[in-house]
This record gives structure tokens, sequence and C-alpha cells, in this order.
């Protein structure tokens, strides 16, 4: 991801999104800037951090032996289970000493050039917001508990941190030859669906599979979803599904093997050789693939969440 181009690039300016670039229309409130960040945190009342903690003993009760230990030690770090939701200035002082991040506010999921660039600069934006009691089990657009304890912990991590910053530099790359849906793949099965091999076998660090009880089962132990090698030119092929529990994962050795195969990787000669849509089907397994396992695929062939399918 980090070309030549790139390094020449002056990340200090929000990026001009092409017109003819594709990407969701989103209508950005009165209230935001171009930056589109509020202007202050949310003042949250007991209730809301009630749902936190409430949320958070759930997560916390299922994850040790299937979450990376880089969460676990950067949940420990930042002491998330204090109680409440997280102070944004006191996550970042922290964030700030330990790998020169910050967390800041924002309204809603925010255009694809204004994430890049916060990431960019090491601003990770949360969602200002906190799911209700009645969408407590799920909730569509990520709230302040998916961003801030799905995703703020690895922030701790040095490698995985540079990883961010340097996702989101790709982020201008991809822009300029409108390949956003294909860097796209590349976060979801990594930053927000991703599995790591440690020592003790496989452990999740991905914020989508961290943040909710029956993907942080089903992902690590279920028999279901195929579990592949991160290829990373195979991965930007790939379609995902946003709605249910995914039908195959992508595992990566180290955090510096993630950092290896993405920021060492040519992007520019990759962009010019993807199609502009995915080639494989999210359930596919390839001849490329190096399996970790090659699953049965019953919870997706029985239809999913919709129709009531275990997640077996």
């Amino acid at each position: 991801m980090a070309t030549a181009a790139n390094e020449e690039t002056d990340f200090t300016e929000l990026p001009h999104m092409p017109a003819d670039v594709f990407t969701a229309p989103l209508k950005r409130p009165e209230h935001v800037g171009e930056d589109w960040l509020e202007p202050k945190q949310t003042e949250y009342d007991s209730q809301d951090d009630a749902i936190w903690n409430d949320l958070f003993k759930r997560q916390m009760d299922i994850l040790p032996g299937r979450a990376a230990t880089a969460f676990l030690e950067g949940c420990e770090k930042l002491d998330l289970g204090k109680g409440g939701v997280p102070e944004f200035g006191q996550l970042s002082e922290q964030l700030g000493s330990m790998t020169g991040w910050s967390v800041v506010p924002v309204p809603m999921l925010i255009p694809d050039h204004v994430f890049f660039w916060h990431l960019a600069n090491r601003r990770f934006p949360a969602g200002n917001f906190i799911r209700t009691r009645e969408t407590f089990d799920y909730i569509q657009e990520p709230d302040v508990f998916h961003d801030v304890f799905g995703h703020v912990p690895m922030l701790t991590d040095p490698v995985f941190a540079d990883y961010m910053q340097e996702y989101g530099r790709a982020g201008w790359r991809a822009m300029e030859h409108n390949r956003l849906k294909a860097l796209g793949a590349l976060y979801w099965y990594t930053v927000e669906f991703g599995l790591v091999e440690e020592e003790a076998g496989l452990r999740a660090y991905g914020a989508g599979i961290l943040s909710g009880p029956t993907e942080a089962v089903y992902a690590v132990e279920a028999e279901s979803p195929n579990r592949i090698m991160l290829n990373v030119d195979r991965v930007m092929r790939t379609d995902y599904v946003i709605s249910d529990l995914q039908p195959t994962y992508f595992v990566i050795e180290s955090f510096e093997d993630l950092y290896r195969q993405t920021v060492e990787r040519d992007f520019e000669k990759l962009y010019r050789a993807l199609g502009p849509s995915f080639t494989y089907a999210n359930t596919a397994v390839i001849d490329i693939d190096n399996l970790v396992n090659r699953g049965s695929l019953e919870y997706t062939l029985r239809g999913g969440r919709g129709s009531g399918a275990r997640p077996v």
C-alpha cells in the first residue's frame, strides 16, 4: 500500500472525491463540517452507561480463549471495563502515548475519502451514539460500542496501528483507480472479520467478530465457515456479506505478516488488474487457497440468520 506516490502525498489536506468514483451517497448533517467531526462527544446518561456495561460484560465473558492476545491486552491497557462509555479525550491521551492515535466522534457512517483521511492521520472515527435496549443484540450502523470496544484496543498494538494508518493512505490510490470496493473487501476481511494464528490456536482480531457474541464463537469454533490463509490479491476480489455471519474468514500468521502482505504490496499494479466487480463469491474455495479448514457451509446453505438456522 505504501508507494512512492503515497509518500509524496500531503495527507494533511482532505482529499477531493472525484465525481466518477463509485461510492455510497451520504448526506452530511448540517451541524458538522467537511471533516464530519462532531463538535464534542455525546454526554451519555446512566442508562447509556448501563448499556455499555452490560455489552462489555457479555463480550468479556465470551472472548477469553477466542480473542487475540493483543486485543485483550489492549482492553486492559485502556481500562475499558472501568464502567460507562469511555471518554474520547482520555482514550486519545492514552493511545497517543502508546501509538500516536486518537479517537474522534462522528455522527454516523462517513464518506470513504473522509474516513481514509482520518486514518491516514492516526485518528479513528467512532460513532457518537450508543444502541438502545431494543437494538442491544444487533445494530446495523456501528455505534460507540462497536467502534471503541471492537476497534480501539487493537490500536494499542504498534504494528496493527501502523497498518491502519497505511490503510488510510491506500485510500488515495484506490480512489484514483475507482477501486474502493476492492479496498473495502480488504478492510472487511482483516480489520472487521480477521483471524490470527496464535500458539494456542485461532483467535479473532476483527471488530465485527469481537463486538458480537454469536460471531465471536462462530468465527473461531464453528464447522460451517471456510478459514483460509490471507492472500491480499484474492481477498480484494472476494465478495462479502454485511448482515449475517461470514461464510469465509481469512487468517494471518501475525500482525507483522498482515503488514508485510499489504503495505509492501504494489497496489498500483493490482488495481490495474482488478475488475470493477468481485470475482469470487464469499463461499468460494479456489485452487490457490491455503486452507486452514474447508467449512461445511451448513449455516449459510440453510439460509442463515433469516431462516433461523443455527450457527454451527
